[in-house]
């Protein structure tokens, strides 16, 4: 129960931070532009909590007769903290929404100048993409640990291992940039992949030996593309790889009992082959009680042992136990070979961030697009309980990974934003083009007509992102 309030706190954090980015572009644009903010509020609903701004200058209207007044005075706008945490809104004076008196019908947004209107609906996402730029430089200049693209578990007759893929390698490119970290990897083996579904890579293996393999997917994009199927689809598993080597043992445990001693190398279970100390942590917890066969390797020669693994409740789950630990000096070892921290000077950090944005949008918007043709599983789509749940986990994970987990969902909220769809910016951006083109603006059926399909629209997403949340949970 706690693990939820925290992921629903982290949550409620994450979307009052990024909807306050959003809207705070519509309302300082629109101030700039001389657009007259009535309100501005994080949330919808009734107000938690409300004050008044002060008095605020606005441009005096061109046809004023004294022409000496450059400047009128109104109220300030409205600031809402919202009871529903689910977004927010920047209210401007509008005609279409009641009445105007003459002396501030020109700050009314129907009334502004059509140009100045789409850059205050730009501004909004523009704002996203801006955090998301500050968010990487920050996390550049403080230094982003990460982990070397060392190659751990590679299966039998897999896309990996028939490229010519070994444990332990490390990829040095891929699609011919450098790939330093994971992180970097992922990203570019996702771009290849929907590219043209091959996946061309420079690794190097133990004797710095470098090779060329091409990992040919092609035709199998939906597939790798579904939740946590990308590694498996490859036949292959990020490392590196800690060996199965038994560090402390318990006097009364089932290893002890089965004369298991630290040091010893587990090489298979009842004739499965035991490639990492995790693979042998789950093959033991997926066994409680049972007795298995046990090939071990100590001092160069293997021996054969029977083990009875115990067992334990784990959240009222019975899983399997042997009271042997990791050797924590190989593991840190392991961890300390692989550990790499990107860290950058404040100027050099800039441009790293910009160019990180953009790799992350060009990466959203490529994703969509195949969405829409069926190469791309929509079963990507995530809705309020899997963000929230990525929000509990990452703000666990430390203020890095928190601050990497923001940065992505505000590009991804700057970009479904700029969606042509009614309701949203992008859609009301569409509005203002065509009354740019045509010289009169669209009509109030239109309008009408355009915000039913926008919220049909939206209530088709949010119900699949729900379905697929759903899915997750308890499929």
């Amino acid at each position: 129960m706690t693990e939820v309030f925290f992921a629903l706190f982290s949550f409620i954090v994450a979307i009052g931070v990024l909807v306050s980015v959003h809207e705070y572009g519509h309302f300082w644009v629109a101030r700039k532009l001389g657009f007259k903010v009535l309100r501005f509020s994080v949330g919808f609903g009734k107000p938690l909590l409300r004050w008044k701004g002060g008095p605020v200058k606005y441009p005096a209207a061109n046809s004023a007769k004294d022409v000496s007044v450059t400047s009128i005075e109104s109220e300030g706008p409205e600031y809402w903290l919202s009871s529903i945490p689910l977004g927010g809104y920047v209210k401007l004076l509008d005609e279409r929404e009641g009445s105007v008196p003459d002396s501030e019908r020109h700050l009314a947004f129907n009334q502004r100048p059509v140009l100045d209107r789409i850059w205050v609906l730009l501004a909004g996402p523009g704002f996203n993409f801006l955090f998301a730029i500050f968010v990487y430089w920050a996390m550049f200049v403080s230094g982003v640990p990460g982990t070397k693209t060392i190659v751990g578990f590679v299966a039998e007759d897999s896309v990996a291992e028939n490229a010519g893929m070994m444990a332990n390698d490390e990829i040095l490119t891929v699609g011919g940039q450098d790939v330093q970290t994971w992180d970097a990897a992922i990203l570019v083996i996702l771009d290849e992949l929907l590219r043209d579904g091959l996946i061309d890579m420079t690794v190097q293996n133990d004797q710095n030996q470098s090779r060329f393999l091409e990992l040919d997917v092609r035709g199998r994009e939906a597939e790798l593309t579904e939740p946590d199927a990308l590694w498996e689809g490859l036949g292959f598993e990020p490392g590196p790889i800690l060996p199965p080597v038994l560090g402390e043992i318990s006097n009364n445990g089932a290893a002890a009992q089965a004369g298991l001693i630290a040091g010893d190398k587990i090489i298979s279970a009842d004739g499965e082959l035991i490639y990492s100390w995790f693979s042998w942590v789950e093959y033991v917890r997926d066994r409680p009680g049972q007795t298995v066969t046990v090939v071990t390797e100590r001092a160069g020669s293997q021996r054969i042992s029977d083990l009875t693994i115990g067992y334990a409740q784990d959240g009222g789950e019975t899983i399997g136990r042997i009271g042997a630990g990791v050797d924590p000096d190989l593991a840190q070892i392991t961890f300390e070979r692989a550990y790499v921290e990107q860290r950058f000077g404040v100027l050099e950090g800039l441009p790293k961030g910009i160019q990180k944005t953009w790799e992350m949008s060009a990466l959203t918007i490529r994703m969509l697009f195949h969405m829409f043709t069926g190469d791309v599983s929509v079963r990507n789509i995530s809705g309020p309980l899997n963000i929230a749940a990525f929000a509990g986990d990452s703000a666990r994970a430390g203020l890095t990974t928190f601050l990497g987990f923001l940065a992505i969902v505000s590009i991804s909220l700057g970009i479904l934003n700029l969606l042509p769809i009614p309701l949203l910016d992008g859609g009301q951006i569409v509005y203002q083009l065509i009354e740019l083109v045509k010289g009169s603006p669209v009509s109030e059926r239109a309008m009408w007509l355009g915000q039913n399909v926008g919220i049909f629209l939206l209530f088709l997403l949010m119900s699949f992102a729900f379905y697929n949340d759903l899915s997750r949970i308890f499929g």
